[in-house]
């Protein structure tokens, strides 16, 4: 295949760093039927913790992008010192040499998810960089190298200390793991066809060579293999770098890796991002959500900031607007992977925690709306999200600040017939009338005289 023409089919993948996301027919239905158990599980879960860490985090930069020549137009737009392209590689790929995150401490991390209503951990073991946060040995840019500081600290292998401590709080395990890989000489080969400038795929065709694609293959299939093997149980193998798949010139042969993954842990989903087929077991929206509700299992991951990478100054979404974006995407039928981005010395941020608790305060009391729920028509409609559990409705009633005037009664767009409405937090047995097009429901005068809630959660039998 042309370079060209390669090109082309990665612009679709990703644009800016955004991923786009494949359609649901795409979506194959696994055979197995341990694998179909697992992805209603998947479905129960509803809210996940996504981390993206590494030696990145102390310039308070993209993630990766900035290392790539192709993408300089947008990736670099941060990059406001005085350094010409070769440099700037240079000094990132150097960053290994200065990361040590001392305060990092994984049972902090996993006490706050716990105790705040996430019930996953989905963190970046690789980046596209190929900076590897475990103690692999398949290469030395790695967190445990004698070249990174940190490698003599009792918490060395951070993937290790996180999934346990993770593990041991009752949450799952997601191990993100970039199919790309910008440090190897394996795929951005030096001296090779393209000299340094750099792209998103390999610096050769590996069809022109194919003994060094083979070296490539078995690095990354011997990668995701000590993840498997050596990490306790993985929940969900998440795998980014969508233009590496086994339909284009990049086959890195994936379904023979997964398989030979679950004849150890044979309940694995696998998450091949944007590629389709049986191993995209989740469709994985990035930085949005879609339209309408979908009826396959997806999971939108979405920055509590605004990267997915620690920004030394970031504009945190409100508790409010995490809330409603969860509410929206369990009643599209997702889950919400959010990323909270660590910080170079190995803290949360005060604000991001303070989002966390936020977030969990609110999920002590309405929780019960959002976990283990399935879609329910009419799903999403203006300000109004509906879910479903075991013959209960629930509806919520969106406000968009606490300034927003409340009525006394409400319009909910649903078509059933109700016996019984209870205010989840509130009083039971709300009086009610079916209307046309739906049910009004009155609230209870302490709710209409009051600054409006988050969302008024309805409870329907």
């Amino acid at each position: 295949m042309s370079e060209m023409n390669r090109n082309d089919e990665q612009q679709q993948v990703v644009e800016q760093g955004i991923h786009n996301y494949s359609s649901e027919d795409k979506w194959v239905k696994p055979a197995d039927p341990l694998l179909l158990e697992r992805l209603e599980w998947f479905k129960d879960q509803k809210l996940g913790l996504m981390m993206h860490w590494g030696p990145y985090s102390q310039l308070g930069v993209v993630e990766s992008w900035a290392l790539v020549d192709e993408d300089e137009e947008w990736s670099r737009n941060e990059i406001d010192w005085d350094v010409d392209a070769e440099e700037l590689k240079r000094q990132y790929f150097g960053l290994n040499k200065t990361f040590n995150p001392l305060r990092f401490q994984p049972e902090l991390w996993a006490d706050l998810a716990a105790e705040n209503g996430f019930k996953y951990l989905n963190f970046t073991t690789k980046h596209h960089d190929g900076f590897c946060m475990w103690d692999t040995r398949t290469t030395d840019y790695r967190i445990t190298a004698p070249d990174c500081p940190f490698h003599t600290h009792k918490y060395a292998d951070i993937c290790k200390q996180l999934f346990d401590a993770f593990r041991a709080r009752g949450l799952a395990i997601s191990a993100y793991f970039s199919k790309a890989d910008w440090h190897t000489p394996y795929y951005w080969a030096p001296d090779m066809e393209r000299g340094t400038f750099t792209a998103r795929g390999p610096s050769y065709d590996p069809q022109q060579y194919p003994e060094l694609w083979e070296k490539f293959v078995q690095f990354t299939h011997e990668q995701i293999m000590e993840l498997m093997t050596n990490y306790g149980r993985i929940d969900v193998l998440w795998l980014d770098a969508g233009w590496v798949n086994d339909y284009r010139s990049q086959n890195i042969r994936l379904g023979e890796v997964v398989e030979k993954a679950r004849k150890i842990q044979p309940w694995l989903l696998s998450a091949d991002r944007t590629v389709g087929g049986p191993y995209e077991n989740l469709i994985t929206p990035e930085q949005t959500l879609p339209e309408r509700a979908l009826h396959v299992p997806w999971e939108s991951c979405i920055t509590m900031g605004s990267a997915f990478s620690f920004r030394y100054e970031d504009n945190y979404k409100s508790v409010r607007q995490l809330i409603h974006l969860l509410i929206e995407i369990v009643a599209k039928g997702g889950n919400l992977a959010l990323n909270v981005a660590p910080q170079p010395d190995g803290r949360l941020s005060r604000t991001a925690i303070d989002r966390m608790k936020g977030m969990g305060e609110w999920l002590k009391i309405y929780g019960e709306g959002i976990y283990g729920t399935r879609t329910c028509e009419p799903y999403s409609s203006g300000r109004c999200h509906f879910t479903k559990k075991d013959g209960t409705i629930y509806a919520f009633y969106l406000y968009r600040d606490e300034h927003e005037a409340v009525s006394e009664e409400l319009h909910l767009p649903v078509q059933q017939p109700f016996s019984r409405i209870d205010l989840v937090g509130g009083p039971d047995e709300l009086p009610f009338r079916h209307t046309e097009d739906g049910i009004a429901v009155r609230l209870p005068e302490q709710e209409w005289t009051a600054p409006a809630p988050i969302a008024h959660v309805f409870r329907m039998k």
